[in-house]
């Protein structure tokens, strides 16, 4: 497998990160699993058996063979099977004769047999594992990664995996647009509070190759991981229904509403095109009434009660700058209001209110949010 660079503002990672890097390469290629109908021909079975486990590959490659012939003129099931074992046999005595002169196979093969099994490869990772990678890095290619637990130092943290349709594989590019697509479209999920995400944290991913799309690789593996490759993450970066409780649940999901809408803001400033701008503001607009009317229909808890209803003032008053920011027939007009309604998202009632919620109440770098969020950042990518 290996990991992409990510596209962008950013720097590609290990098998992690989208956004505005140039993506690396995809993680997770070549692991499938060998689901067979149950054959009749002893010598396929035993063929297929030598092949995954790449013991006598020159023999495993001789039954396949011998067994083909049998099924052809005996009529017995099994086939497949037995090409399954030629091949894996075919490979495993190249595999295995370049090990003897350079060493470098037999570490490939170990990772792929792995894979092929389920086990400590990207192809078994699921949402909320940490892991290792074989190499220390997100980036690049790597055959095998190790599950660690996620309180301690670990490399990724997966957040999603995503099952690609069957077919003929359709190429890195492709495969790479989907994982930045949809990896970055899933992190708000798993970890829905962005102020709890450290600054150092991007996503990434690992992708099928075309070597292990034909061994049945159709996952992308979304992961978590540090943009400083000579770092690790330590602890968990989940908050979603598993961990968060039902009051700061309902404040997450109207503030997130707000940041996507916040995150479309139009790359022409409104000097260059007014018309975009103004549109964008009426969409704020709609938003932030959203936001407070949700807000304001829930009963809290004691303690968050009154900080959040001192949040729904604040956003109401943000909304009425909003609104003439929408309706404004200049670009001086437009600023005057556009700054005046930025000044009370994110302040200090917002702070109060997740101090109350207990959720994280440092305010995050807001360019580093957005521009990481929107999909125009850079995810890393790991081949296996």
């Amino acid at each position: 497998m290996s990991i992409p660079p990510p596209p962008g503002p950013h720097q590609p990672q290990g098998p992690y990160p989208p956004g505005p890097y140039v993506p690396p390469g995809p993680w997770g290629y070549g692991y499938g699993g060998y689901a067979q109908p149950v054959p009749v021909n002893g010598l396929a079975i035993a063929a297929l058996v030598l092949g995954v486990l790449c013991f006598l590959p020159a023999v495993g490659l001789v039954l396949g063979l011998i067994a083909l012939s049998q099924i052809r003129k005996k009529g017995e099931r099994g086939k497949g099977m037995a090409i399954a074992g030629s091949v894996l046999s075919s490979v495993g005595l190249v595999l295995w004769t370049l090990s003897l002169t350079t060493g470098a196979a037999a570490d490939f093969w170990d990772g792929f047999k792995d894979a092929a099994n389920g086990g400590g490869s990207a192809y078994s990772l699921k949402k909320g594992d940490c892991f290792d990678s074989g190499t220390g890095a997100l980036t690049g290619e790597t055959y095998d990664v190790d599950e660690v637990p996620c309180a301690g130092a670990h490399h990724g943290e997966v957040f999603a995996v995503v099952k690609l349709p069957g077919g003929a594989f359709p190429g890195d590019s492709a495969i790479e647009d989907t994982a930045d697509d949809r990896c970055y479209a899933l992190q708000e999920a798993y970890a829905m509070d962005a102020w709890a995400v450290p600054k150092n944290v991007d996503v990434y991913y690992l992708v099928p190759s075309e070597d292990s799309w034909s061994f049945g690789d159709r996952e992308i593996t979304c992961l978590f991981g540090n943009t400083d490759e000579d770092r690790s993450l330590t602890g968990s970066l989940r908050n979603d229904a598993t961990n968060l409780d039902a009051d700061q649940m309902a404040f997450l999901k109207a503030s997130n509403a707000l940041d996507t809408v916040l995150i479309e803001e139009p790359e022409d400033y409104a000097e260059d095109d007014l018309p975009a701008n103004t549109d964008w503001a009426a969409d704020v607009d709609t938003v932030l009434g959203e936001q407070a009317e949700a807000l304001r229909a829930r009963s809290w808890s004691a303690e968050a009660e009154r900080p959040v209803a001192a949040l729904v003032k604040d956003l109401e008053d943000a909304r009425k700058e909003w609104a003439k920011a929408a309706d404004a027939e200049d670009v001086d007009t437009y600023y005057e209001h556009y700054d005046a309604g930025y000044e009370v998202i994110d302040g200090k009632t917002t702070v109060t209110a997740r101090e109350a919620l207990g959720l994280a109440s440092t305010v995050p770098s807001r360019d580093e949010d957005y521009d990481s969020g929107s999909g125009t950042g850079g995810a890393g990518e790991l081949d296996v």
